[in-house]
């Protein structure tokens, strides 16, 4: 129950401002992208893309759209690399669209905490579905380049074949924008007229690539008339706070006042990744949303009215709960066989060749700079890190099997000096800014510096494509066991 508690508020916002009734973006720092959003009643769900980390699909859930908890995580099958979901909620179920590869797949329940079913492949390529349903209950999926097909009155499964419907908004060629790249369609019905949210100009690239457009139609299958307000939200020149802002969801709240919620990378902080900004949008007498005048993303803004139902502290954690907390995934796996907890911390079996094998466990941080350490314990020919991780082929960080401390720089891995602690130890990261030093312990009161250290600020998509971001992991290499706990993260302001 401890660990769960410190998970549940660990990310969420502290507001800095004075007025309790404003809040600052992000609502999600750190690596949340793609945000779809429902509201159930006075509550609201979201789910974000979960890229290569099992359990997937983490399900949060929020009475003020601004303080959130994990619910459940809705995936734990691997079925590829995720991207781009779509929450809905429809007929008193709950459904997630979402793609992996060239096909579509389906998870579905009958309640939001679970239990969730296995992933049902739709056998339809494309990405980025948005689902929507017509006054005569009939189904369809949205796809990125302004397709849909008809599925089936259950949702599980698609029924014929896809047709093109909508082209986009067409952006002026003198832009600065990484590619059209239409994606991320959402649709909602207000009033008479169905409204489609996409994106376009691409999720990186320049900082005023990614853009918010809108379009509507009094039919769900178009013709679609786009807004003139397009693009309704865009990042205006690279000294803004938030670069690429887009991929929106639409979503009104439980007083009747709209917002939209977004995803943009924080300048100077690219390697957080995607992280989750939500704003007001208000309606114009002919029907249409635009951004309310003098409303910026990264100035304080009048928070929706609920019960904040958390405080931020930290992703701390002892290991010492008998269960995995939701905050920590496994990159390309989730082998419930490999792991075990219990009150001596997470035994984790040692695997691969080398740490861009080994499958770590990671989480997302959330700040800027921060200390990470970890207690482990070794035991055979196992190696342990503690590792900023970006993806199997470039990370960087510290470790120590029984005879040597390592290191890693840009994911090579080498003996930095001999081991004179033995098989258990205390390591340590200190990011600061985009600068990590790295320690070991014997004690967790003397702590010695290794003479390698490692600068971070090109592990992001913009250099190493992926899209994803710059995450704390511990690995188990080699063969053997590691025994981790007393995982502490702390800030540094």
């Amino acid at each position: 129950m401890k660990q769960l508690l410190l998970f549940i508020l660990s990310l969420t916002l502290v507001q800095t401002v004075s007025a309790q009734d404003t809040f600052t973006n992000p609502i999600f720092p750190g690596d949340h992208a793609d945000p779809s959003i429902i509201r159930d009643k006075d509550d609201y769900y979201i789910v974000h893309s979960s890229f290569d980390y099992y359990p997937g699909l983490l399900i949060w859930h929020s009475k003020d759209m601004v303080n959130w908890e994990p619910v459940t995580h809705a995936l734990t099958k691997n079925v590829g690399s995720v991207w781009a979901p779509d929450l809905v909620k429809y007929d008193n179920k709950y459904y997630i669209y979402f793609p992996v590869s060239n096909t579509n797949y389906v998870v579905w329940a009958n309640n939001i905490n679970g239990p969730w079913s296995d992933p049902i492949d739709l056998k339809v390529g494309s990405i980025d579905p948005g689902h929507v349903v017509d006054e005569k209950g009939n189904r369809y999926l949205y796809f990125s380049a302004g397709d849909y097909v008809p599925l089936s009155k259950d949702g599980l499964s698609v029924t014929g074949p896809a047709k093109h419907v909508y082209d986009g908004w067409a952006i002026p060629r003198e832009w600065s924008i990484e590619c059209f790249c239409m994606e991320g369609p959402k649709i909602l019905k207000k009033g008479d007229y169905y409204y489609l949210t996409v994106a376009e100009g691409g999720t990186a690239g320049p900082a005023t690539s990614h853009m918010v457009i809108s379009a509507r139609s009094k039919s769900p299958l178009g013709p679609w008339e786009n807004s003139p307000y397009n693009p309704v939200l865009r990042t205006g020149s690279e000294d803004e706070k938030w670069w690429s802002k887009g991929h929106s969801t639409i979503i009104d709240d439980a007083s009747g006042k709209w917002w939209m919620v977004f995803h943009g990378y924080e300048n100077g902080h690219y390697n957080l990744g995607r992280q989750t900004l939500l704003q007001p949008i208000e309606w114009t007498k002919d029907g249409w949303f635009k951004n309310p005048e003098g409303v910026k993303t990264e100035a304080p803004i009048a928070k929706p009215k609920g019960k904040a139902i958390a405080t931020k502290t930290g992703l701390s954690d002892d290991f010492q709960q008998g269960a995995l907390g939701k905050q920590w995934q496994f990159f390309k796996e989730y082998d419930t066989k490999r792991f075990s907890l219990d009150k001596s911390g997470l035994h984790i079996k040692a695997q691969g060749k080398s740490l861009h094998d080994s499958a770590p466990l990671s989480c997302i941080p959330q700040d800027h700079s921060y200390t990470v350490q970890i207690e482990a314990t070794i035991e055979g020919n196992a190696t342990a890190s503690l590792i900023l991780f970006y993806a199997d082929r470039i990370h960087t960080g510290i470790g120590a099997n029984a005879e040597s401390i390592m290191a890693t720089l840009r994911s090579w891995q080498f003996a930095t000096e001999k081991n004179p602690v033995g098989k258990h130890i205390y390591l340590r990261l200190k990011k600061r800014g985009q600068m990590v030093n790295m320690f070991y312990s014997a004690d967790n009161i003397k702590w010695t510096k290794i003479e390698n250290s490692a600068e971070v600020s090109a592990f992001h998509h913009n250099v190493l494509s992926g899209f994803t971001s710059l995450r704390i992991g511990l690995s188990a290499a080699g063969e053997g066991n590691v025994t981790f706990k007393n995982f502490v993260y702390t800030p540094i302001d």
